[in-house]
C-alpha cells in the first residue's frame, strides 16, 4: 500500500505538469497523510491544478461519518470493484509527488524506508477522483492512489507499491482514451527499480504532525544488494 508521502517541489508544479498553479507560494510538504488536502491535476478543457481530499469517498456514499475513505486502489482489480470501474473512464488524476514512505516489517519491528526516482524531483502517481455531494449541497472532492506490484527494490521492503507513471503514461492517463485490460496493466506496470533510489530514515515519520526535512534525512546506509 502507500500510506505517507512528500511533495516538496510545489513551486514548480505549474511548469512541470504543465498547468496553471495556484500552489505558488504553498509550503512543501514532507510527511503527508490520508485524510491531507493536496494538490493533483484532473482532465479539463485544459488540464487544471486542484486541492483534493486523499482518501477517496465514493459519490454513491450513503453515511460518510461510517466509512472509511479509500487511500489506495489496486491496479489489479480497480476495472471490477464498484467503487473504481467507473472512475476509471471519466475521473483520472495525477498525484504529484516527491517521493513516498514504506515500513519495512522485522519481527515486532517496522523499519521506515524513504524511496524516491534517481532522475527526476517530481514525478506522479496513477489516481482516481470523485465527488461526494450531502443533501445540504455540500461537496468533498477526494482522490485514491493507484497501487501496483513492487519492483524487485521495493520487493525487499513491501509486496506493493504505488503505480508511478512515466512522462509518457502521465499524457496517457489524463487523457480522454478508453482503456482495455492490456493497457491498464501497460500503464500502471512497476516502475524500473534501476531508476528508483531507497534510503531508511527516521520513526519521526509514524507521528503525522512532524512534516519537515527530518522524516525525509537518512539515518544510516542501506544496500541495494
Amino acid at each position: 500500500m502507500c500510506g505517507r508521502y512528500s511533495l516538496v517541489c510545489i513551486d514548480d508544479l505549474g511548469n512541470r505538469f504543465r498547468v496553471f498553479n495556484p500552489m505558488l507560494g504553498a509550503r512543501s510538504r514532507f510527511n503527508i497523510a490520508p485524510g491531507n488536502e493536496m494538490p493533483v491535476i484532473v482532465r479539463a478543457e485544459k488540464n487544471e491544478l486542484v486541492l483534493m481530499r486523499w482518501g477517496l469517498i465514493p459519490h454513491w456514499t450513503q453515511d460518510i461519518k461510517s466509512t472509511r475513505p479509500l487511500i489506495n486502489a489496486r491496479a489489479e482489480t480497480i476495472a471490477e470493484k464498484p467503487s473504481f470501474r467507473n472512475l476509471i473512464t471519466r475521473s483520472r488524476c495525477l498525484v504529484p509527488a516527491s517521493g513516498f514512505f514504506e515500513w519495512k516489517a522485522e519481527g515486532h519491528r517496522k523499519t521506515p524506508f524513504y524511496l524516491s526516482l534517481t532522475g527526476r524531483q517530481c514525478f506522479a502517481f496513477a489516481g482516481l477522483f470523485d465527488e461526494w455531494h450531502d443533501p445540504a449541497g455540500k461537496k468533498i472532492a477526494s482522490y485514491t492512489i493507484i497501487t501496483t506490484a513492487p519492483n524487485n527494490l521495493m520487493a525487499r521492503v513491501h509486496n506493493r507499491m504505488p503505480a508511478i507513471l512515466t512522462p509518457e503514461n502521465e499524457v496517457r492517463w489524463l487523457s480522454r482514451d478508453v482503456f482495455d485490460t492490456g493497457q491498464i496493466k501497460d500503464i500502471l506496470a512497476p516502475y524500473p527499480s534501476e531508476e528508483m533510489k531507497i534510503v531508511p530514515v527516521s520513526p519521526l515519520i509514524n507521528n503525522p504532525t512532524i512534516d519537515d526535512e527530518r522524516v525525509i534525512t537518512p539515518v544510516n546506509s542501506f544496500s541495494h544488494t
